[in-house]
């Protein structure tokens, strides 16, 4: 496991802060999808499988950070381990912003995004949440 820095600590603790406001937010608009528009955050928790290594998961982080200013329509990207000691197992998440629903829609067909869903769908059992700002 790499070593916890007070940088990534950070980083993650930021991460677990944006899910929660997010998600808390929607709920208390009591948001719907139905004629929504403008910005759209993508939320993504992974459990590994037994069989990802170290390596692996590092290059799966590194390839979701990539697709930051290559993929039209993603403002912000935040990846990361998750140090919460409720997170029922998943160990790895992250927060991605887009520009609108349909930038989120032509992401998830986007070929970076395809190529690496090849290689990390078997090595995952992941949770996915997408919600209007």
């Amino acid at each position: 496991m790499p070593r916890m820095t007070r940088r990534n600590l950070m980083r993650s603790a930021g991460l677990a802060v944006s899910a929660a406001t997010i998600a808390s937010a929607a709920l208390a608009e009591g948001t719907g999808t139905e004629g929504q528009t403008g910005n759209v955050f993508h939320v993504f928790a992974f459990q590994w499988k037994p069989e990802a290594t170290e390596e692996l998961k590092a290059k799966a982080e590194q390839s979701i950070r990539a697709f930051q200013g290559q993929i039209s329509g993603l403002i912000e990207t935040h990846v990361g381990a998750n140090i919460s000691p409720r997170g029922k197992g998943y160990t790895f998440g992250g927060v991605m912003r887009f520009k609108d629903k349909a930038a989120l829609d032509a992401y998830v067909q986007h070929p970076m995004h395809q190529a690496l869903l090849k290689w990390l769908v078997p090595l995952i059992d992941a949770i996915e949440l997408d919600l209007y700002a």
